[in-house]
């Protein structure tokens, strides 16, 4: 399964991720793929929901430095930098258990369904069922003009009579690769256009930030992860909780695609379906 970048827009951001102040994360890069994996160490601690958060992370981090000292020592050089790569990322997280760090991630989630003026826009392609029906553009390239085309359109949906015109912005997660190809790819949107509209309400190319220290692209992490889990492993949990917030027209699902075969029967796929018209009986 494939993924394109996650849209989000959301003009009440200021006070995203508030529960993280809770959990002693506030300064700290909500990434959900390292937050909700199980951490081997803590099964192996006595008790360990019942320490104090210190504690948790003093007996962690004594597993964890024995078992790279231990890679170091058996001369598996790869092993133990792809281990303390991994140790890097999960390290903010230790001093949580991982139902602690599931009840965060739900929290998050509940305030993005509850910000009754967000939209989410995403495009999730199944590469069994994706064809290069383009030549020369990727999966990632088609979806990320999948993406562009529906917040332009969204943004031409919202005008106002004898208001001025409003217009958009991307925001993406900092990536060299992907900084220089999607900004290229914008360049020629402006230019000519995608496959299915005009772009003049995007300005300029994406802002590429870093997500540390961008709460909102934490927040898009948060959806992508969440359609990801749900569309590979059933995983509703967190799925129900922002897909509320898909963008719709007339109760069905525009924002949101599942790209698979025709047969699915996801919540996103039966969502987005045309809505039938129900039969009227003749006298």
């Amino acid at each position: 399964m494939g993924h394109a970048p996650t849209l989000l827009l959301n003009p009440e951001s200021s006070h995203a991720l508030l529960p993280k102040t809770h959990y002693a994360l506030a300064d700290q890069e909500f990434h959900s793929a390292w937050v909700l994996r199980k951490y081997i160490e803590q099964s192996k601690i006595p008790n360990f929901s019942a320490l104090g958060h210190t504690q948790r992370r003093v007996e962690v981090e004594r597993l964890r430095n024995a078992n790279l000292l231990r890679l170091q020592a058996a001369n598996q050089g790869r092993a133990y930098r792809q281990l303390k790569k991994s140790y890097a990322h999960e390290r903010a997280y230790l001093h949580l258990t991982l139902d602690e760090r599931s009840t965060l991630a739900n929290e998050i989630a509940d305030c993005v369904g509850n910000w009754g003026s967000a939209r989410l826009f995403a495009e999730c392609v199944d590469k069994v069922h994706f064809g290069q029906n383009r030549p020369g553009r990727t999966i990632d390239e088609q979806a990320f003009e999948q993406i562009v085309s529906r917040f332009e359109q969204y943004i031409v949906s919202t005008d106002e009579p004898n208001q001025d015109r409003k217009f958009g912005l991307l925001v993406h997660d900092n990536n060299q690769t992907v900084a220089k190809k999607h900004t290229d790819l914008m360049r020629n949107f402006h230019h000519q256009g995608t496959l299915w509209t005009r772009i003049d309400r995007l300005i300029e190319t994406p802002l590429f930030v870093d997500s540390e220290l961008t709460r909102m692209v934490q927040i898009a992490d948060l959806c992508s992860y969440a359609l990801r889990r749900y569309l590979e492993n059933q995983e509703t949990d967190l799925f129900s909780r922002i897909f509320v917030r898909a963008h719709r027209v007339q109760n069905r699902v525009v924002g949101v695609r599942h790209f698979t075969g025709p047969a699915c029967s996801c919540e996103i796929c039966r969502a987005h379906r045309p809505l039938s018209v129900p039969a009227v009986a003749t006298p």
